[in-house]
């Protein structure tokens, strides 16, 4: 954390610093002459930690300081100071990034290095999706199978994505979509990554499409990471942390599951497979189960999207069979943080080696895998 703490102000006339047996000493003068104790500028930093790891643990805003506070630096302070002094709130740095711990206490999300780190990787693999989606129809393609297509946007991203987490972290491995498994030194971990999760969407200017990275550690997803780039949306979360999604603004806030507990009210999106994917004739039975007993049925395209939209209450069950680890990887963990349950098909937890899931809160959870079942 930055070594340095800002409180609200107001009014600011004068700032005295005084230096007393070697110890830094700030006070802060306002319009209305109250003053503010001295404070010693060594105490600030500490100071500041114990005030993110309470709004944190409180989960309640920080009440408002009053007409005067202080604004303290370990050292002292300048000239410069003062002009500063009227930031809206508390602040703490992670990494680049300054975040208010006011939005610590309404839930917002502080990155952790690991997350910075897939953060860095996803938005530099999104500008330039977004740069190659400004020019889609120029693109050159290679058939990979049927009616599923490789954009050379789509290695590019990759390639990108490949770069930045080995730099950032090089002894981990590598599940991708394009590239396959990359064993690394460090066994225990390894990132499972869509670069493009959505590509038929995006070669067909479809903006639904998203980059999708999760970590697993120990056999177990950790952390995910849904980005839409061209929405500009961002959807973290890690074990433990709960799930979030930052926006064009730069806010972030939390998010969790829809709260319907009736499957009679809900909106479900699926996947639909396509010329070339089996199981044509199971689906369409589960589908014509499905339809008779919920609000309304979507089809996206990215299956990263929609797990991302289940953790943020915009859908209320997903349910898709014939999928990878890369696409499903990351939408798991923002489900299972935001207060939702993954499973497979079949009610297990083994959704990522048979490629088949089912997500929502508790309820509707299991009245769709009854749904299914019947189909």
């Amino acid at each position: 954390m930055d070594r340095t703490l800002h409180l609200k102000v107001k009014h600011v006339k004068k700032l005295h610093t005084q230096s007393v047996h070697g110890k830094v000493y700030s006070r802060f003068a306002p319009k209305d002459q109250a003053r503010v104790p001295a404070f010693p500028a060594p105490l600030a930093a500490p100071l500041a930690a114990l005030i993110v790891l309470l709004c944190r643990l409180a989960a309640v805003a920080l009440p408002r300081i009053g007409k005067s506070s202080c604004w303290l630096r370990r050292g002292g302070s300048g000239s410069s100071a003062a002009q500063r002094m009227c930031a809206s709130t508390l602040w703490a740095r992670s990494g680049t990034r300054l975040f208010p711990i006011s939005a610590f206490a309404q839930g917002a999300m502080a990155p952790s290095p690991l997350m910075s780190v897939m953060i860095n990787a996803a938005r530099k693999a999104g500008r330039s999706l977004v740069r190659d989606f400004g020019e889609v129809e120029q693109l050159q393609v290679s058939v990979k199978g049927p009616a599923n297509f490789v954009s050379a946007a789509d290695h590019k991203a990759e390639e990108i994505i490949f770069q930045e987490l080995s730099r950032a972290r090089p002894g981990y491995g590598f599940v991708m979509e394009e590239r396959g498994h990359v064993d690394g030194s460090d066994t225990s971990h390894r990132w499972i990554v869509d670069p493009l999760d959505g590509t038929t969407n995006f070669l067909h200017s479809n903006p639904m499409f998203a980059v999708s990275i999760g970590l697993e550690r120990e056999g177990q997803v950790v952390a995910g990471l849904v980005y839409n780039p061209i929405m500009d949306e961002m959807f973290m979360a890690e074990k433990g942390r709960g799930a979030f999604v930052a926006d064009r603004s730069g806010r972030d806030r939390r998010i969790r599951v829809a709260a319907r507990r009736n499957l009679d009210d809900c909106l479900v999106t699926t996947g639909i497979p396509h010329r070339g994917r089996p199981n044509h004739d199971r689906f369409l039975k589960q589908t014509a189960n499905v339809m008779k007993e919920v609000a309304g049925i979507r089809r996206t395209g990215s299956a990263a999207t929609d797990l991302a939209w289940i953790a943020a209450g915009r859908f209320d069950v997903y349910y898709e069979s014939n999928l990878g680890p890369w696409d499903i990887a990351a939408g798991a963990v923002l489900v299972r943080e935001a207060g939702g349950y993954v499973s497979d098909l079949d009610g297990e937890q083994d959704f990522l080696e048979k490629g088949s899931i089912c997500a929502g809160n508790q309820a509707v959870h299991k009245q769709m895998l009854d749904a299914l079942q019947r189909a």
